[in-house]
């Protein structure tokens, strides 16, 4: 516990057996209550492995897509009594150590949703980002920017904190089961007026970390410009939005 809340760390996992063990070894469990990997019909040996790590392990019975996985991965944590949830990738693209700081953000009272930045300072380049994803973060970041009324330095990072209030709030439902799942998590949390904290983070591009190829890239991209447009039009009363219904 943190300041008398409960933390629990999710794992949205799919074929995560290389780097599960080193995400978890580094994961802070003086603080963190509960661990909850959520294993998307691997072909690996993922499911085995958290389990022998003490990781409590839902399977999928088949591939519901990433943001079906996160959907399973916050609806456990809310029902295990968590009050603070990180999402954390168990490729190792993310430092875990850093859940301590983000989680203390999330307590302290001032946030309530904490994302970790790979543009804030220099991590994403050096981690190994290819320049056209970079690009591309900068490109769409000002562009929802501008239309959303917001000052984020990325919506596209997939280490992110939430209190359990935001969670039970959002009408997660309506967002996509595919990747701009996370881009529209973090619009409806906009719209909601929710306190959003931003933390710099290092980051790793390896064989072995997941990345979306060039083409889901571009599919990912024309959903967040879509999300971006949902939200001005909703705003100013000229569509209704399902992701953004009270």
């Amino acid at each position: 516990m943190m300041d008398g809340k409960r933390i629990a760390v999710v794992l949205p996992a799919y074929n995560a057996a290389k780097t599960l063990k080193q995400t978890f070894d580094e994961i802070p469990q003086d603080i963190v209550d509960d661990i909850i990997l959520t294993d998307d019909a691997s072909s690996d040996e993922t499911v085995a492995l958290a389990r022998s790590l003490g990781v409590h392990t839902i399977e999928h019975d088949r591939n519901r897509g990433y943001g079906g996985n996160q959907k399973t991965c916050y609806e456990s944590a809310l029902a295990r009594g968590a009050d603070i949830v990180i999402m954390l990738h168990p490729d190792y693209q993310y430092s875990p150590r850093l859940i301590r700081a983000m989680a203390a953000m999330l307590t302290s009272g001032h946030y309530d949703v904490v994302i970790a930045s790979r543009i804030l300072g220099k991590g994403a380049l050096e981690g190994g980002m290819p320049l056209y994803k970079y690009v591309a973060n900068r490109v769409l970041t000002l562009t929802q920017n501008i239309l959303m009324s917001a000052k984020l330095s990325e919506y596209h990072t997939g280490y992110r904190g939430w209190r359990r209030e935001v969670l039970e709030a959002l009408p997660l439902d309506t967002c996509s089961d595919d990747f701009v799942f996370d881009n529209q998590m973090l619009a409806q949390a906009i719209n909601a007026g929710f306190r959003i904290g931003e933390i710099s983070c290092p980051t790793r591009y390896f064989d072995e970390a997941s990345s979306i190829n060039f083409r889901r890239s571009v599919k990912y991209g024309l959903g967040v410009l879509q999300t971006s447009a949902q939200f001005r039009l909703n705003r100013m009363g000229l569509l209704r939005s399902r992701i953004f219904k009270k």
